[in-house]
Parts: structure tokens; C-alpha cells; sequence
């Protein structure tokens, strides 16, 4: 694995069970994990980021947490194909924030297609699913 220039590192309330919809869900590798704090550097189709148990000792918080975590911001990650992933999240309970759709962005003079969808982590983290759909 090639680690990635910017890694985002997630405060989670329960690592179990972010660790299960991350790994066990959306079929992310743990690339490696720690046991103080409960920690998991995970990966999926190049994609890479962090989760770790809020222990309320994180000097990098800069102010209240609340739920949902994350708000203002979401995280795309760039895969293959995105319907597998929407299939396991739909099969496994959870329920998409956006479903799947097709969005095309000005690029420079063109237009860059995807298909995408959004759902939220168990502490409200926004991800995007993203599969790139062609120019034009």
C-alpha cells in the first residue's frame, strides 16, 4: 500500500462498531490497528483513512463534540463501482442520506460525470461514494 498524502483521522464513540461498518460493511481493509487507544488506519480502492475511540483526552480538539459528528464536511472516496457498496449498506440495515445519482461539475471547459450516493458513519460522519462516469 502507498500511504496517501492527506489521511483523515475520525473520532468515533464506539470503535467496534465503526470498526464493523467500515471493515465489515464497506469492505475496508485494515491495513493496521491499536489496542491504546482502540485505533485502525483503514484502506478501500486506494482510499485511506483513520478511525479512533474518543477518549476525551485528544489535544487536537478544539472545541464540543457533538453528534453528528463531522457536520459541514464530507469525505469522497473514489471507487471502481459504487453499487456494491450501496447494495451491502442497503442489505446490512443502513439507510442511504442520498441515494444514488448522476452529477455532472464544470471542469475546466468540460463537464466530469459521477455517480454517487451519501451515507452517514455511526457517528455521523459524511461519506461520499463516488465512480467516475466520463467527460464531455
Amino acid at each position: 500500500m502507498e500511504w496517501a498524502p492527506l489521511t483523515p483521522e475520525l473520532l468515533v464513540t464506539d470503535y467496534q462498531k465503526s470498526f464493523s461498518f467500515y471493515v465489515e460493511t464497506l469492505d475496508f481493509t485494515a491495513e493496521y490497528t491499536r489496542e491504546d487507544p482502540l485505533f485502525a488506519y483503514l484502506s478501500v480502492e486506494g482510499a485511506q483513512l483513520m478511525i479512533e475511540e474518543r477518549t476525551g483526552s485528544e489535544w487536537w480538539v478544539t472545541s464540543e463534540i457533538n453528534h453528528p459528528y463531522g457536520r459541514g464536511v464530507n469525505f469522497q472516496i473514489t471507487v471502481d463501482a459504487i453499487d456494491p457498496y450501496a447494495n451491502r449498506l442497503k442489505n446490512d440495515g443502513y439507510q442511504l442520506f442520498k441515494g444514488i445519482q448522476e452529477e455532472w461539475y464544470q471542469v475546466d471547459e468540460g463537464e466530469s460525470g459521477n455517480r454517487q450516493f451519501l451515507i452517514q458513519d455511526p457517528d455521523g460522519y459524511l461519506l461520499r461514494f463516488m465512480e467516475h462516469i466520463g467527460t464531455r
